[in-house]
């Protein structure tokens, strides 16, 4: 292991291509995300996971060589879901019209998937005190701006490409921050927060 390198990372890189293996590995999984659905992260043992899944503790490690491997393996999940979202909502963006049609439902349907995802709204809020799953949010969040940026563009050729991508990802991040408040508070509250950020995005898009 290099002194950059993560014991989630290299538990990334490992990932199984048998069909067995790829089964197991699976199964941890969703092991972890029941256990972290009724008491939280935090509280999430290997031991547990292990007997849960019904494999040898020192199997559990041949895949995950931690807690953390398995938190970056779910949080890595939960990104690709919500980048398949972004992708799929912005596709048919072509006129300022669609921009704003299209973004307002895909927040709409984002917040919604976060409602629903109890283990989603636990690895977000324990993302900024982990320097490799902040790491990874970065990540994911310049993906997403640039999903959101070619949109704005296909919209608006007019406008700035690098404003553009500037604003995309301030847009992206905001969007991001606004989640994670809105879970925080009550759902009516919440909702609230995200009809004014969806209000000050399109301000921003528009023009």
């Amino acid at each position: 292991m290099t002194e950059t390198e993560t014991p989630g990372a290299i538990a990334a890189r490992r990932m199984p291509t048998q069909k067995r293996a790829r089964e197991r590995v699976e199964r941890i999984l969703d092991v972890a995300r029941g256990i972290i659905a009724e008491s939280g992260s935090e509280a999430m043992k290997m031991s547990e996971v292990a007997q849960r899944a019904g494999i040898s503790i020192g199997s559990l490690y041949q895949y995950f060589p931690d807690k953390a491997a398995i938190i970056r393996t779910l949080a890595e999940h939960y990104n690709a879901l919500g980048r398949a979202c972004i992708c799929d909502g912005l596709e048919e963006v072509h006129d300022l019209a669609s921009l704003r049609k299209e973004f307002t439902a895909l927040i709409d349907e984002y917040y919604a998937m976060f409602l629903s995802e109890p283990v989603m709204r636990d690895i977000w809020s324990g993302t900024q005190a982990d320097k490799t799953l902040s790491l990874l949010d970065l990540e994911d969040a310049r993906a997403n701006a640039q999903e959101l940026a070619q949109a704005m563009l296909r919209a608006s050729p007019e406008r700035d490409p690098d404003s553009t991508a500037s604003t995309a990802l301030l847009i992206i991040h905001l969007g991001e921050a606004t989640m994670r408040l809105a879970i925080q508070v009550g759902e009516a509250e919440g909702r609230r927060l995200v009809e004014d950020y969806k209000r000050i995005a399109l301000r921003e898009m528009l023009g």
